[in-house]
């Protein structure tokens, strides 16, 4: 099968063997994957990965013992856990020790003609959603995990920093608690699209004076972290979404002072995203920059990199 694939270097291949699923497992035919920041990070260095990039994505289910899934359009959660351990037992397999995550852990991801994943971790797809929709189902359930780590009130003030992909989904949940929210970026263009939302949106110069209860940071970069911490106040909240490749040293002496709390913040809950979509609530459409076919996977990555780029999607 065809693949994007990364040793030392990004390539595309043509002869890469198609994967053989167990009987619990499902193989899955791609139809269409999105480039995310973690892809990104990951030729950098992020995790050590190494074989077929890719996590977000929507195919159809070709081949598995469960009928219910059989030819269905179907996106899957990206974390593939033991099923024995404490953590898949208590049903937090994202957090099993000895877990997969495809195009990031272990697994062989999504930018690849065919994938395999545990039938557990699929959600079949609503006629009504298309594939540049559904492909993005994987980075807004990320989006909607920050409300089940934080309860955000009507009367609270909240800051998303970054206006990437994940920042402007971010922003859009977030923006549905009626709270008072800002976003910070670094692009004119796509801050415009939370404007034309309703989405207040202002550039780093314009922050000096901003405080807020609830800080989460989606910058991708080290000084989104930095910046974070200025404007966290005391006995709140910062939810750290950015996956980095390279280490953030700081100082930690603000934080004790000041009480804060600092929140890792992962994968999300897919059939809230897949709800959220199918109602309208979250509009994705004007976040894709460029559909590329497989056979131009190099180029698309190059997309990807551009500062004023936001989702680049591969089409198989």
């Amino acid at each position: 099968m065809r693949a994007i694939i990364f040793w030392d270097n990004l390539e595309i291949v043509d002869d890469y063997p198609k994967p053989v699923p167990q009987p619990d497992e499902a193989l899955i035919r791609v139809s269409m994957a999105g480039i995310c920041n973690t892809d990104l990070e990951i030729l950098k260095g992020y995790m050590g990965f190494k074989g077929i990039l890719g996590h977000e994505f929507v195919g159809v289910v070709d081949g598995c013992d469960d009928m219910e899934f059989w030819g269905k359009r179907v996106v899957g959660e990206i974390n593939c856990g033991c099923g024995s351990c404490q953590y898949c037992q208590a049903g937090q397999s994202r957090h099993c020790l000895n877990r997969n995550v495809i195009g990031i852990v272990k697994q062989d991801g999504a930018f690849a003609d065919y994938l395999i994943l545990p039938i557990k971790n699929l959600h079949i797809v609503p006629e009504s959603l298309s594939n540049e929709e559904a492909v993005f189902v994987e980075p807004l359930a990320a989006a909607l995990q920050v409300l089940e780590q934080v309860e955000i009130k009507m009367g609270n003030s909240v800051i998303v920093i970054g206006d990437g992909k994940l920042g402007l989904l971010a922003a859009q949940v977030i923006s549905q608690t009626g709270c008072s929210l800002m976003v910070i970026g670094h692009h004119p263009s796509k801050l415009n699209i939370l404007k034309e939302k309703g989405i207040s949106a202002i550039l780093p110069s314009q922050a000096d004076s901003l405080k807020a209860d609830i800080v989460v940071e989606c910058s991708g970069s080290p000084s989104g972290f930095v910046l974070a911490q200025r404007l966290i106040k005391p006995m709140g909240k910062i939810v750290m979404k950015s996956t980095l490749a390279e280490d953030i040293t700081f100082n930690p002496a603000n934080m004790v002072i000041n009480e804060i709390t600092l929140i890792g913040s992962r994968c999300g809950p897919f059939d809230k995203a897949l709800h959220l979509l199918e109602q309208g609530v979250i509009d994705v459409r004007g976040l894709v920059s460029a559909v590329y076919p497989i056979k131009d996977g190099l180029k698309a990555f190059e997309a990807a990199k551009a500062h004023d780029s936001l989702k680049v999607l591969l089409k198989m």
